[in-house]
């Protein structure tokens, strides 16, 4: 991952311009405060097939990281970033304006929306029933006690709240079309919590430890 000038995209606040992929797709990411992708957005996003050529979902997309990173490894995708923090989605806009990506920007959208909303109210907010093929995910899987911080945006990015997977997985589920796929990235004590929200939701599930 390399810099480039932040003035590139001089109405975003304080941010850096970073290249993923070894500069096949731009990053523009607050400097302090939110969230700061890194691998674990690259990770998930190589659990999406690089032959994939449908429609996906990223969940709690902060800055654009894993939706790019699809988008750069699979020609024929369609990106929606989701975003529920309004900060870090004009990060996520600001990302796919940049034009080191605008071999990209014309498949994917940014869209403000809380998933952990259900049945009307998640249609509203534009997350329809059946209008994707994957779903990848990044929820805040940190408890309090690991991520203290007074940083509104730090806070909502990694800290886990009650019932995290049962409703992100439930939204999933919904948006989600027949034979369509989930990826989530989380702790292996949250392993239980996910299996049991996947359950009469989604089928097989695969597993893949990642050691530091």
């Amino acid at each position: 991952m390399s810099a480039a000038p932040a003035a590139l995209v001089p109405d975003t606040p304080a941010h850096t311009v970073d290249a993923f992929h070894r500069g096949r797709f731009w990053l523009v990411q607050p400097k302090q405060g939110g969230h700061r992708a890194g691998m674990d957005a690259m990770m998930l996003a190589a659990s999406v097939p690089s032959t994939f050529g449908g429609r996906l979902a990223d969940f709690g997309a902060g800055a654009g990281a894993a939706g790019l990173a699809v988008l750069s490894r699979c020609p024929a995708a369609e990106a929606v970033l989701v975003e529920r923090a309004p900060e870090m989605a004009a990060f996520a806009a600001a990302t796919l304006a940049h034009p080191g990506n605008a071999h990209l920007s014309d498949r994917a959208s940014v869209l403000v929306a809380n998933v952990t909303v259900s049945g009307r109210a998640r249609a509203a907010a534009g997350l329809a029933d059946n209008d994707f093929d994957f779903v990848i995910m990044n929820p805040p899987f940190n408890a309090p006690r690991d991520r203290a911080t007074s940083d509104r945006l730090r806070k909502e990015a990694h800290v886990m709240e009650d019932g995290l997977f049962e409703s992100w997985i439930r939204s999933a589920a919904a948006v989600v079309r027949p034979r369509g796929g989930l990826a989530v990235i989380a702790r292996p004590e949250q392993l239980g919590a996910i299996l049991d929200a996947i359950a009469g939701r989604f089928g097989d599930a695969e597993m893949l430890a990642v050691h530091p």
